[in-house]
């Protein structure tokens, strides 16, 4: 799988490489009026590159199969410190959320780490229970328990967008692994209802729904965000404004440099850009799929399955509430978004898959 991992980790880094490009772009101008260095943004995210390097480091060196041996151990701690940051004092306000660890200018957000636990833990459950999949008592509620408590944790946040994730992650993985279908199906279909209940008892998510069905019919008000998006991607054009020339991330975008980051790219390098940027990811994917396929071992094969189920439903979801194809989820695009905690563990779960593919070559 050589020229797999090759062309999979080259698209890896060119995400990177554009990633620090648009957030300097994006960012520039806010970080010199608010924290009077216009580099500010892209430093930390420099910093986060380099944390996020040691982390895929060590992901890639360890052998992947030991982490079976701890990974109750790797979801308790997950756990733990998803109900910590929800105690006052402890867990940071921003925002009107409660999702971070604050230490000085670090901030760490747990939930990010709980995405990658959930899946070393399922991936390790499912393997094991390969010859029970198919039973509800031994198969499905164990795992199912697990994500529910993991979920009840982080909508109280409250953090409906990673929410949504764990859950997909925690059924895809299911299914894979070759649990029941008519589960699966069941459900999905009681995730509606869910969801209904969770975006009508929350108002501002009910705005969200409200300016995803039309922005323009309130675009100074719940529907500014996707108006000013869309706004970026008109604006932008087949060819582009030209890089650091964006309109849009003059104060009237709101995270220019973070959720919306793929708006000022449809803005500054134009459609072209915006599909150079979704070719990337194509291809990034398509290379992880081809790792999966390739990945003999059961333990490995879920892990690998779990990894991508979580980097694609995030460049999906972030390109789509973009576009406003979506409602508005605060879910960063993969590799190329400011974010700290989203970048660390996503590049230590890139680390863990290129892990997986080296040892199958290897033969284990």
């Amino acid at each position: 799988m050589r020229d797999i991992r090759i062309t999979f980790f080259a698209s890896y880094i060119m995400l990177l490489c554009l990633g620090m490009v648009m957030i300097y772009s994006s960012s520039g101008v806010y970080a010199l009026e608010f924290m009077g260095n216009s580099a500010h943004f892209l430093m930390r995210h420099l910093m986060f590159l380099v944390i996020g390097s040691v982390m895929m480091w060590f992901a890639m060196v360890i052998d992947y199969r030991d982490l079976q041996k701890y990974a109750k151990w790797i979801l308790g701690a997950a756990l733990i410190m998803l109900v910590l940051v929800l105690i006052p004092h402890i867990g940071k306000i921003s925002s009107g959320a409660r999702r971070w660890f604050s230490a000085g200018p670090i901030n760490f957000q747990p939930s990010e780490y709980a995405k990658v636990a959930m899946i070393v833990y399922l991936a390790d459950f499912f393997s094991r229970k390969r010859a029970h999949i198919r039973s509800i008592k031994h198969g499905f509620v164990p795992a199912f328990l697990v994500m529910g408590f993991m979920c009840a944790l982080i909508i109280k946040q409250p953090d409906l967008g990673n929410t949504v994730l764990v859950a997909s992650i925690t059924m895809s993985m299911y299914f894979v692994a070759g649990g029941r279908k008519t589960i699966f199906a069941t459900i999905a279909a009681l995730a509606v209802p869910v969801l209904t209940v969770l975006i009508i008892t929350a108002p501002y998510r009910m705005r969200r729904m409200v300016s995803f069905i039309n922005p323009w019919s309130d675009p100074q008000g719940a529907g500014f965000q996707l108006s000013q998006s869309q706004m970026a991607f008109g604006s932008g054009g087949f060819w582009g404004v030209g890089l650091g020339k964006s309109v849009q991330k003059l104060f009237y975008l709101p995270a220019a440099h973070t959720d919306f980051i793929f708006s000022i790219i449809g803005e500054e390098l134009g459609f072209l850009g915006a599909v150079a940027t979704v070719i990337l990811f194509g291809v990034f994917i398509w290379q992880g799929t081809r790792i999966i396929r390739n990945t003999r071992d059961s333990f490995g094969y879920l892990l690998c399955v779990g990894i991508m189920v979580m980097l694609s439903m995030q460049v999906v979801v972030n390109m789509g509430v973009s576009i406003g194809a979506l409602p508005t989820k605060g879910l960063p695009l993969p590799f190329i978004s400011y974010g700290g905690s989203a970048l660390i563990f996503n590049m230590a779960a890139v680390g863990l898959l290129l892990n997986v593919s080296r040892v199958q070559d290897l033969g284990g």
